[in-house]
């Protein structure tokens, strides 16, 4: 599975990333490696497809971004591939899936948009209808967020 190095540093970067120049010096310090090693280490785990890729996840409330709209679209099923990879290439997008629906259900897939304010989600929602031809959408507004997290992982 993974050498005890290797866990060490996944363990850590289960975290949020310390607010420093250096964030890996950190995580190396904590893990009793060089920070050289723990980047070696990303990047080896990187390689054997362990780790995709490390990004930022913003507070976007904190930023402003207080309207956070779900919107589930009624795609043809034929067109869902091609729909889905549309959708997916709008940065507003911030997250696009294809769901099973139960029978009578027509919506199968859904986005997240988010936007200083819910007029302006709209705005961006009705844009993004025009563009790619689909009229069948309901939208569904956050009212509150109890929990946020990355995925629990056991090493």
């Amino acid at each position: 599975m993974f050498s005890a190095r290797e866990q060490a540093v996944l363990r850590l970067l289960r975290s949020d990333l310390p607010l420093s120049s250096r964030p890996f010096r950190i995580i190396a310090r904590k893990a009793g490696l060089e920070e050289d090693e723990v980047i070696s280490i990303i990047k080896s785990l990187e390689g054997k497809g362990a780790i995709r890729r490390l990004g930022a996840v913003l507070g976007h409330r904190a930023l402003g971004y207080t309207a956070n709209a779900l919107v589930l679209w009624a795609v043809p099923e034929e067109q869902v591939e091609e729909m889905g990879r549309l959708m997916a290439s709008f940065p507003e997008i911030t997250h696009c899936y294809h769901r099973q629906v139960p029978p009578g259900w027509s919506y199968n897939l859904f986005t997240m948009i988010h936007a200083p304010n819910r007029d302006l989600c709209m705005e961006k929602i009705r844009r993004i209808a025009r563009k790619i031809g689909i009229d069948d959408y309901q939208v569904l507004f956050s009212t509150h967020e109890f929990k946020k997290t990355g995925i629990p992982c056991e090493l």
